[in-house]
């Protein structure tokens, strides 16, 4: 058997701390460089690559997949495969993969501490303990009766996927009630071990839910999905949470 060669464009670390050391992987001619680089000087280093392996944020465009005629596969290390030309990819007959769920916890987290953040305006608030202003503030809030807990919030998901279904389990133990938008519904025993409910629709979703959180890759059909007309369907005084890709926001 020849030995397989490997391209590995990204952090040269990651390979060898996430790589087991086996007979095969031991094999395996690898060949690190770094994310930014033009196609050309990648095919120039490892033109007989038979795999690709790639930062999250690496881009993967055609002219560099055309230019390995041996490569038959290409995977992402993080989540997102975004960065890499799928249709090319499919002409190609090379497989593209991703680690999904990988880092489905951390982001939920990330998701829930952000979503108290706001509601509790931690920002603000700290740098007002550090100015002497502590007293003044709080009394302000008592005055207003503006701050809420979480559990006193609807919660939409915009995609309940590894990520999604990870942050309605934690808004579960938070007591919110909490709704999930996106094209395929859940099973039933899905939806109740998560604690959320199926909404009809995305603008109703966008309408009654005082959080609105996303959790979805970047596509066609995502790209700035979050826009003008997206807002303006939003609950006044609501939020938006994205724990996904800038690119789903116009800004």
């Amino acid at each position: 058997m020849d030995t397989l060669k490997l391209l590995h464009i990204g952090r040269d670390e990651n390979l060898g701390r996430y790589t087991e050391k086996t007979g095969f992987t031991e094999s395996i001619r690898k060949v690190c460089m770094p994310m930014g680089l033009p196609a050309e000087a990648y095919i120039r280093q490892c033109p007989d690559a038979d795999i690709l392996i790639a930062d999250a944020i690496a881009d993967i465009p055609a002219d560099l997949m055309q230019g390995m005629p041996e490569l038959k596969l290409i995977h992402s290390e993080g989540v997102a495969f975004n960065r890499i030309d799928i249709e090319t990819a499919g002409r190609q007959g090379i497989y593209v993969c991703n680690c999904a769920g990988m880092n489905a916890q951390a982001v939920a987290e990330q998701a829930i501490l952000l979503m108290l953040g706001v509601l509790r305006n931690v920002a603000y608030n700290d740098q007002a303990v550090r100015d002497g202003r502590q007293i003044q503030v709080k009394e302000g809030y008592m005055a207003a009766g503006t701050l809420r807990d979480l559990s006193d919030c609807t919660v939409g998901l915009i995609g309940c996927g590894n990520i999604g279904r990870c942050t309605a389990k934690l808004l579960k133990a938070f007591h919110a009630e909490t709704y999930y938008s996106q094209r395929r519904r859940l099973d039933a025993d899905e939806e109740q071990e998560c604690g959320v409910t199926w909404a009809a629709s995305l603008a109703e979703l966008l309408k009654t839910c005082d959080i609105i959180s996303l959790h979805l890759p970047v596509t066609p059909e995502t790209n700035r999905m979050c826009d003008a007309a997206f807002f303006s369907q939003m609950k006044p005084g609501s939020c938006l949470i994205n724990t996904s890709r800038g690119e789903l926001i116009d800004d």
